[in-house]
Protein backbone atom coordinates (compact mmCIF):
# COMPACT_ATOMS: atom_id res chain seq x y z
CA UNK A 1 0.00 0.00 0.00
CA UNK A 2 1.05 3.56 -0.63
CA UNK A 3 1.27 6.42 1.63
CA UNK A 4 -1.21 7.74 3.69
CA UNK A 5 -2.84 10.78 2.76
CA UNK A 6 -2.77 13.13 5.65
CA UNK A 7 -5.06 16.62 5.67
CA UNK A 8 -6.73 18.51 7.97
CA UNK A 9 -9.96 18.99 8.26
CA UNK A 10 -9.99 22.21 6.55
CA UNK A 11 -8.16 20.75 3.77
CA UNK A 12 -10.97 17.88 3.29
CA UNK A 13 -13.58 20.97 3.79
CA UNK A 14 -12.08 22.55 1.08
CA UNK A 15 -12.38 19.14 -1.51
CA UNK A 16 -15.36 17.36 -0.36
CA UNK A 17 -19.03 18.59 -0.60
CA UNK A 18 -20.45 19.08 2.79
CA UNK A 19 -22.22 16.06 3.02
CA UNK A 20 -18.91 13.99 2.13
CA UNK A 21 -17.29 15.83 4.54
CA UNK A 22 -20.24 14.81 7.61
CA UNK A 23 -19.80 11.31 6.12
CA UNK A 24 -16.00 11.09 5.20
CA UNK A 25 -14.49 12.63 8.13
CA UNK A 26 -16.92 12.73 11.04
CA UNK A 27 -18.25 9.47 10.31
CA UNK A 28 -21.37 10.16 9.47
CA UNK A 29 -23.94 8.28 7.23
CA UNK A 30 -26.48 9.74 4.85
CA UNK A 31 -30.44 8.51 4.76
CA UNK A 32 -31.32 5.22 3.71
CA UNK A 33 -32.48 4.88 -0.06
CA UNK A 34 -30.88 8.47 -0.49
CA UNK A 35 -27.98 7.56 -1.90
CA UNK A 36 -26.71 7.80 -5.64
CA UNK A 37 -25.80 4.17 -5.79
CA UNK A 38 -28.21 2.71 -3.43
CA UNK A 39 -29.72 1.17 -6.66
CA UNK A 40 -27.48 1.28 -9.51
CA UNK A 41 -26.49 -1.63 -11.92
CA UNK A 42 -24.11 -0.31 -13.87
CA UNK A 43 -20.32 -2.10 -13.90
CA UNK A 44 -17.34 0.01 -12.85
CA UNK A 45 -14.98 0.74 -9.68
CA UNK A 46 -15.71 1.89 -6.93
CA UNK A 47 -13.40 4.46 -5.83
CA UNK A 48 -12.89 6.54 -2.64
CA UNK A 49 -14.67 10.16 -2.99
CA UNK A 50 -11.77 11.73 -0.83
CA UNK A 51 -8.79 9.71 -2.47
CA UNK A 52 -9.63 8.12 -5.41
CA UNK A 53 -8.18 4.45 -4.37
CA UNK A 54 -10.19 1.89 -5.50
CA UNK A 55 -12.54 -0.29 -2.95
CA UNK A 56 -15.38 -2.35 -4.73
CA UNK A 57 -16.06 -3.90 -8.09
CA UNK A 58 -19.68 -3.34 -9.09
CA UNK A 59 -19.24 -7.42 -9.68
CA UNK A 60 -19.30 -7.82 -6.06
CA UNK A 61 -22.04 -5.26 -5.53
CA UNK A 62 -25.58 -7.05 -4.67
CA UNK A 63 -29.29 -5.20 -3.36
CA UNK A 64 -29.05 -5.88 0.28
CA UNK A 65 -32.55 -4.18 1.09
CA UNK A 66 -30.31 -2.10 3.42
CA UNK A 67 -31.28 0.83 1.81
CA UNK A 68 -26.80 1.48 0.94
CA UNK A 69 -24.71 -0.05 -1.72
CA UNK A 70 -23.88 -3.45 -0.07
CA UNK A 71 -21.18 -5.31 -1.26
CA UNK A 72 -19.78 -9.27 -0.28
CA UNK A 73 -16.00 -8.17 -0.81
CA UNK A 74 -13.48 -5.26 -1.08
CA UNK A 75 -11.66 -4.91 -4.21
CA UNK A 76 -8.44 -6.23 -2.63
CA UNK A 77 -6.80 -7.13 0.84
CA UNK A 78 -5.52 -3.56 0.96
CA UNK A 79 -8.25 -1.56 -0.23
CA UNK A 80 -10.18 -1.45 3.11
CA UNK A 81 -9.19 -1.16 7.11
CA UNK A 82 -11.57 -1.91 9.82
CA UNK A 83 -11.67 -0.96 12.96
CA UNK A 84 -14.78 -1.70 16.27
CA UNK A 85 -17.04 1.48 16.20
CA UNK A 86 -18.98 1.74 19.72
CA UNK A 87 -21.22 4.20 19.01
CA UNK A 88 -24.49 4.88 19.40
CA UNK A 89 -24.85 2.26 21.85
CA UNK A 90 -24.37 -0.64 19.54
CA UNK A 91 -21.04 -2.47 18.66
CA UNK A 92 -19.92 -2.61 14.67
CA UNK A 93 -17.05 -2.70 12.81
CA UNK A 94 -16.56 0.66 11.05
CA UNK A 95 -15.22 0.50 7.46
CA UNK A 96 -12.58 2.79 6.34
CA UNK A 97 -10.66 3.50 3.23
CA UNK A 98 -7.07 1.99 4.18
CA UNK A 99 -5.31 5.03 2.06
CA UNK A 100 -6.88 8.20 3.73
CA UNK A 101 -9.03 6.99 6.12
CA UNK A 102 -12.44 7.99 5.02
CA UNK A 103 -15.28 6.99 6.99
CA UNK A 104 -16.93 4.18 4.08
CA UNK A 105 -19.92 2.56 6.33
CA UNK A 106 -20.13 -0.91 8.32
CA UNK A 107 -19.42 -4.44 7.64
CA UNK A 108 -21.88 -7.25 8.69
CA UNK A 109 -21.63 -11.02 8.86
CA UNK A 110 -25.12 -11.54 7.05
CA UNK A 111 -24.10 -11.28 3.57
CA UNK A 112 -24.58 -13.50 0.89
CA UNK A 113 -21.58 -16.26 -0.53
CA UNK A 114 -19.45 -16.30 -0.98
CA UNK A 115 -17.72 -15.04 1.81
CA UNK A 116 -20.55 -14.22 4.15
CA UNK A 117 -19.97 -10.55 4.36
CA UNK A 118 -21.94 -7.43 3.31
CA UNK A 119 -20.28 -4.65 3.06
CA UNK A 120 -22.87 -1.61 3.70
CA UNK A 121 -21.21 1.49 2.24
CA UNK A 122 -22.59 5.28 2.13
CA UNK A 123 -23.03 6.08 -1.77
CA UNK A 124 -21.57 9.62 -0.77
CA UNK A 125 -18.27 7.84 -0.22
CA UNK A 126 -17.97 6.35 -3.01
CA UNK A 127 -17.29 7.53 -7.00
CA UNK A 128 -17.81 5.04 -9.85
CA UNK A 129 -15.49 4.70 -12.63
CA UNK A 130 -17.13 2.77 -15.24
CA UNK A 131 -15.51 0.90 -17.71
CA UNK A 132 -13.50 2.37 -20.71
CA UNK A 133 -15.88 2.36 -23.95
Amino acid sequence: MTDKIKKTNDEWQQQLSPEQFAVCRMHGTEAPFSGKYAHTKEPGKYVCACCGQELFDSKTKYDSGSGWPSFYQPAGKEAVSEKTDASHGMTRTEVLCSKCDAHLGHVFNDGPNPTGLRYCINSVALDLKKPEQ
